[in-house]
């Protein structure tokens, strides 16, 4: 299994700080993992995605096994 932590607003929309989904994973079966509220909001190319607090460049180079984790990362505001 992988564990998705949602952080901010998408925690929000997800219902939940984490979900945990069927291993192995590529961007695409994120999408179609999640609920299609959350994909949409997650799918937003100002949110960034982390493969066990490694930062990616693009979203498409998601490549999760069982055990990782990967964090959607909205951006953040505030001063």
């Amino acid at each position: 299994m992988i564990t998705v932590v949602l952080l901010g607003k998408l925690a929000d929309i997800g219902g939940a700080p984490t979900l945990t989904l069927p291993a192995p994973l590529n961007w695409d079966g994120v999408m179609a993992a999640l609920p299609p509220a959350l994909a949409q909001a997650a799918d937003d190319p100002r949110n960034r995605v982390a493969v066990n607090g490694a930062l990616l460049a693009e979203k498409a180079a998601l490549q999760a096994d069982s055990g990782d984790e990967i964090a959607l990362l909205p951006p953040v505001s505030g001063g």
